[in-house]
């Protein structure tokens, strides 16, 4: 896990707003809020377990690739949906469940602190289902009834899992917190091989190595609209990334927001939403212009349809769209880039303090390097672990486009309707090819899952190397790090920082945790050479590079 003190504090916090936002047994009428399902036929599904990894029910499927991914397959109803789903993959959602709230449980364990916070919870949730549409409210309902009973004190089943879908959006809300620092490219005409449109995405949204875990891959087939796949994980209804039989792919990433007085659409529902009903570009900004957002999010649209990309910026009070002219390229990061933001100062200063507009410029370095691209140089792309001019900035800098902690990358060809989805670790697995073509040809589910493995991308060398393996190793280190900082009883052994510092040396925040442990051990010296140390390293963004400022201060004072 990646344990520095900046992101333990955005754990912190969304901890705390999940709390918030789950913890809502109270009076509210949202509380009582159960959605209209009387209108939807439904089958109970009865689930044949084929082997430890493969089961069915009628036309659905939910399998294992031997890249580990889970594969799913689901027609219907809202409702028949949501069931088919729950029932294929309760086990993979309860895990995914009792890993999320493990988080959470130990971060307020006092009852009486929780009963405090339903005071402010029972009005911060009671307009998110006003805010989302009623046959996903029906296809959640479905979901919920395979949903564990062991979390049935924090809220019940339905509205854990529509509050659950505003997890990503106020991971993305917290003030000065970015936990995600996720990379979107498009690219077409003469910088792609075969002139085609060519999209990747990296998906950084961390929450820990179990949750990226069981990744799924939904292959859906609802009885209205279009045809879709998504990636993401158990129990998500919603889009992170996608594309439709359409040829429309969607990709988010976070921008700048404020931290959200109440909850309204979940950014994927409207991404969800643009899947199931848009057929090009047009079509999707309008679906995304009269949804009420609750944070700021760029949505990568691409389109076969109009040979194109184009960046959809929505925030709870501002509506712009991206679009390039005289060059066929689109990268997305995570600031604003359209006429509608220009005067923003949030987002100006989002540009100026974090590491956005550094990806941003990496991306155009790579682009010049490998220009034509095809899927492998775009998968090279997103596998980028260098700082700009190829410096090295250390194995999980925010800076770099790889920053070893994406939960997927996916790549996508819009116009052959072909999918790559990365397998574990990270985006540095074997990227798996599907073809939608195939797969909602009609065809027994079965045999349309077949990826096109002749079309597989082969899996980052860097996965077998010692540098890899020493980055493990670091990230283990660096959580006895933490604890040791944190605790006056744990005193380190007089070798262990040297090697830890050796095993990612050039990455600054392994010296800057290292001069907090000396500054906490009262070991001013050693505190000081480190803290310098780290200030000679490409530092993530203006609040760390200050932070790690402020330490050196302090620690000079005590030497005086």
């Amino acid at each position: 896990m990646k344990t520095n003190n900046r992101l333990a504090a955005v754990f912190r916090g969304i901890q705390f707003f999940l709390i918030l936002s789950l913890v809502s047994c109270g009076v509210s009428k949202s509380v009582h809020h159960i959605p209209d399902i009387s209108r939807y036929a439904l089958e109970t599904p009865k689930v044949n377990k084929i082997n430890d990894s493969t089961f069915s029910f009628n036309q659905n499927y939910l399998t294992k690739n031997k890249q580990q991914l889970w594969e799913l397959y689901i027609k219907g109803n809202p409702l028949q949906l949501g069931y088919n789903n729950g029932a294929l993959t309760q086990n993979l959602m309860q895990q995914q469940e009792e890993i999320f709230f493990s988080k959470v449980e130990g971060f307020v364990p006092s009852k009486f602190k929780q009963k405090l916070l339903r005071g402010f919870l029972k009005w911060y949730n009671r307009k998110m289902y006003l805010n989302v549409r009623e046959d996903y409210q029906a296809e959640l309902y479905g979901l919920a009834q395979y949903s564990s009973d062991q979390y049935n004190f924090i809220a019940p089943k339905y509205l854990r899992n529509l509050y659950l879908h505003g997890a990503h959006d106020i991971g993305h809300a917290m003030q000065d917190l970015a936990m995600v620092g996720c990379t979107s490219i498009a690219v077409w005409n003469e910088n792609t091989e075969d002139g085609q449109l060519l999209i990747g995405r990296n998906f950084d949204f961390y929450v820990g190595d179990d949750f990226a875990k069981n990744k799924l891959i939904e292959f859906v087939e609802p009885d209205t609209g279009i045809p879709y796949m998504s990636v993401s994980w158990p129990g998500m209804i919603g889009v992170v990334s996608g594309m439709n039989k359409e040829g429309i792919s969607v990709t988010i990433n976070a921008g700048k927001s404020k931290i959200p007085l109440t909850a309204k659409t979940p950014i994927s529902l409207v991404t969800r939403e643009i899947l199931q009903y848009a057929k090009n570009i047009d079509e999707a900004i309008s679906i995304a212009k009269k949804r009420k957002v609750f944070v700021s999010e760029s949505i990568l649209v691409g389109s076969a349809q109009d040979k194109n990309a184009v960046i959809i910026e929505v925030s709870p009070e501002n509506f712009g769209v991206y679009k390039v002219e005289n060059t066929s390229r689109v990268f997305c990061t995570n600031h604003f880039q359209s006429e509608a933001y220009k005067d923003d100062k949030r987002n100006q200063k989002h540009i100026v303090e974090s590491h956005s507009e550094y990806r941003y410029e990496k991306l155009q370095e790579l682009l010049e390097e490998k220009k034509k691209l095809n899927p492998e140089k775009m998968a090279a792309i997103l596998r980028d672990q260098s700082g700009l001019k190829g410096q090295k900035i250390g194995y999980g800098n925010e800076k770099a486009i790889n920053q070893l902690l994406a939960h997927h990358a996916v790549l996508f060809s819009p116009e052959k309707r072909l999918v790559w989805v990365s397998s574990n670790p990270y985006q540095l697995g074997e990227f798996v090819c599907y073809d939608l073509n195939e797969i909602f040809s009609g065809k027994k589910a079965a045999e349309s899952l077949q990826a096109k493995t002749v079309l597989n991308i082969a899996r980052d060398p860097f996965v077998d190397s010692q540098e890899f393996e020493n980055y493990e190793m670091y990230k283990m280190m660096s959580e006895e790090v933490s604890a040791a900082t944190d605790s006056k009883d744990i005193v380190l052994t007089d070798d262990f920082i040297p090697h830890y510092q050796s095993l990612n040396p050039d990455f600054w925040l392994v010296y800057y945790q290292s001069g907090q442990y000396y500054y906490s051990k009262k070991e001013f010296s050693n505190a000081k050479i480190a803290f310098e140390k780290a200030l000679t390293k490409e530092i993530t963004t203006v609040p760390d590079r200050k932070n790690v400022e402020k330490y050196l201060k302090k620690t000079l004072k005590k030497l005086k």
